[in-house]
């Protein structure tokens, strides 16, 4: 697809990034993404950005962790693969200790949803 004449990266909404620093959440949000239907990645925050720009996931979800801000340096790579394809995908869930809005909780603007821990399939499925 093309875009003001250049590339524009193809968004594969069937996948979907998980990213956070503890394995074991990476694997019970993995679990619950594929129950889904969807095919889930997953990655460190360290190692996402790769990901994100080489595979164009149709949704990333960030673990925030204790304060909210364990994937914020995933921020910029997301920014710009939604700069990337003009557009808002990939869609940003971010899992949280707090319940809230992305603006109640005082979140980047790339954070499209908040889902309040403890993270279950009847909360994040719907999502």
């Amino acid at each position: 697809m093309k875009q003001n004449g250049e590339a524009v990266p193809e968004i594969d909404l069937l996948k979907v990034l998980v990213v956070a620093t503890s394995p074991i959440n990476r694997i019970v949000m993995a679990k619950i993404v594929e129950r889904s239907g969807l095919q889930p990645m997953v990655g460190s925050p360290e190692t996402a950005a790769a990901t994100l720009q080489s595979l164009f996931p149709g949704a990333v979800i960030l673990d925030g962790g204790a304060d909210n801000k364990e994937c914020d340096g995933l921020i910029p790579a997301i920014t710009a693969a939604r700069r990337g394809v003009g557009g808002t995908l990939p869609a940003v869930i971010l899992l949280s200790n707090h319940t809230g809005t992305p603006h109640s909780l005082g979140l980047p603007e790339i954070v499209d949803v908040v889902v309040a821990k403890p993270i279950t399939p009847e909360k994040l499925q719907p999502v």
